[in-house]
């Protein structure tokens, strides 16, 4: 059995459209935990009265994407789970999207498997995985390297995102769960599937399974659009931050060869540090208007895509 873990925290509208898109899934031999890390928008409420069947597990508030992801996997483990999902809530997989994963998770029984992401909004790939290079500390996009007749069937990457990622019990059972102690929040997907890698595990991108996602929706996507010192500093040092030096340095340390971690870690911190600044819109007025009215139109294209 198949247990899809999802984590959300105050994310009614989409996370309805998460669940309303699994539940048009052709393939059906699934059960899905959702984690409700302390919601005040009434989102526990309204998974109990319009999805019944989910299993709906409660955090304090402090679990974050790690610590409620693993409970949920917890909970999967010990209710015999073969194969466990981490899926976001700010996703809607296309209707045949488990039928493609667990068809290749067949071919492929000791594998990760992560998906190619769709932007929801343009209905564009925006994400079909990555190769990382410790050596120079630098990842590229196989979407900029393949042409568009092999975006289909696997492909192998290095690391993998924890939206929409199947993975075996066995792997669960040889490296343990993410790392939530260290990192709480971001980092631990990517930090999991390396640690998988060095384990021995194979780790693929699923070009045949559609995920449509709003990359617009993450909270540190909202810190860069709003650029203020107080912002800079939630970027650098807060639990939610993607820029955190602490979190980062950790996850260095645990997944890069010992001779290339002084440059990583220089290279890093540079990023991080300049890049908030550097990495500026030319009209940030202008694109904030646009997300403004994206989020407006959300729910309504959710409804229209499920309908279709």
């Amino acid at each position: 059995m198949v247990y899809i873990v999802i984590p959300c925290f105050n994310r009614k509208k989409l996370t309805r459209g998460c669940l309303q898109a699994l539940e048009n899934q052709t393939y059906k031999d699934f059960k899905v935990i959702v984690v409700d890390d302390g919601s005040t928008d009434g989102t526990a409420n309204m998974i109990t009265r319009e999805f019944p069947e989910t299993i709906l597990l409660f955090g304090d508030g402090n679990l974050f994407w790690t610590g409620a992801t693993n409970k949920g996997v917890r909970y999967a483990l010990e209710n015999g789970a073969t194969h466990v999902m981490a899926l976001n809530d700010d996703t809607v997989p296309k209707e045949d999207y488990m039928e493609k994963m667990m068809y290749w998770a067949e071919q492929k029984p000791n594998a990760i498997l992560g998906a190619l992401d769709y932007d929801y909004n343009s209905k564009k790939p925006y994400f079909g995985g990555e190769i990382h290079n410790w050596k120079t500390n630098k990842s590229f996009q196989l979407l900029d390297r393949l042409p568009p007749a092999q975006h289909q069937g696997l492909h192998k990457v290095t690391h993998a995102p924890g939206r929409g990622l199947l993975i075996p019990r066995k792997i669960f059972e040889t490296i343990g769960l993410f790392e939530e102690k260290k990192l709480p929040q971001y980092a631990a997907d990517y930090d999991f599937t390396f640690q998988a890698a060095k384990a021995g595990f194979e780790i693929y991108c699923n070009y045949d399974a559609m995920l449509y996602s709003f990359p617009q929706e993450s909270g540190d996507h909202q810190k860069r659009m709003e650029r203020s010192w107080s912002n800079y500093k939630k970027h650098l040092f807060s639990i939610t931050g993607t820029g955190n030096l602490k979190v980062y340095t950790h996850y260095v340390l645990r997944n890069c060869p010992p001779v290339y971690v002084p440059y990583a870690l220089f290279d890093g911190y540079a990023r991080r540090i300049l890049g908030y600044w550097l990495k500026g819109y030319k009209d940030l007025s202008k694109v904030q208007e646009d997300e403004k009215v994206k989020r407006k139109e959300m729910e309504t294209e959710i409804a229209e895509f499920l309908k279709g």
